[in-house]
């Protein structure tokens, strides 16, 4: 008895093969899947994120035509309402005095995930900017203020936008 029980403990070659193709058929469905799950990350973060700096430059205009508006500021030809940087957003605004104090409309510009980290580290953020000036699908930023942001990333999204375009 103990002979027929050795002859069967082991594993045959034929179960080794079919165990490492059903491995390796898993492994061809699940990489793909991650990646794409990983892509619809960044695409989710770059979505909030030009959202977020979005609302924080209304903000801002809204606040500055408010100012104009109670005849707290007076309006210059020159000046748009929109912020000359986007470190104006982080660093806050009193407006000429307006405000009692600075008011932040940012705690710190997000970053484009699609970018590379390098480009963090610049004025910009690593955003591609448009002045009030700049005509909506510009890629020439005019440098008076900062009127919009767009990804400078050249890919294309899950759904076939271009991520510029967002």
């Amino acid at each position: 008895m103990s002979g027929a029980r050795a002859k069967n403990s082991g594993i045959s070659l034929v179960e080794l093969i079919v165990t490492l193709s059903i491995l390796a058929i898993l492994a061809s469905v699940i990489l793909p899947s991650a990646q794409m799950i990983s892509k619809r990350n960044k695409e989710i973060e770059l979505r909030r994120n030009l959202r977020t700096i979005r609302m924080a430059i209304d903000d801002y205009k809204k606040t500055y035509d408010k100012g104009v508006d109670e005849k707290k500021i007076i309006p210059s030809m020159n000046k748009s309402g929109y912020p000359e940087t986007l470190d104006k957003l982080v660093e806050g605004e009193d407006f000429g005095g307006v405000l009692k104090e600075k008011k932040k409309f940012l705690r710190r510009v997000p970053l484009d995930p699609f970018s590379d980290k390098q480009a963090a580290t610049s004025p910009e953020w690593g955003w591609g900017l448009r002045s009030y000036a700049d005509k909506p699908d510009s890629s020439i930023y005019g440098g008076e203020d900062v009127y919009d942001v767009y990804s400078l990333s050249d890919g294309t999204a899950i759904d076939g936008t271009k991520y510029k375009d967002w």
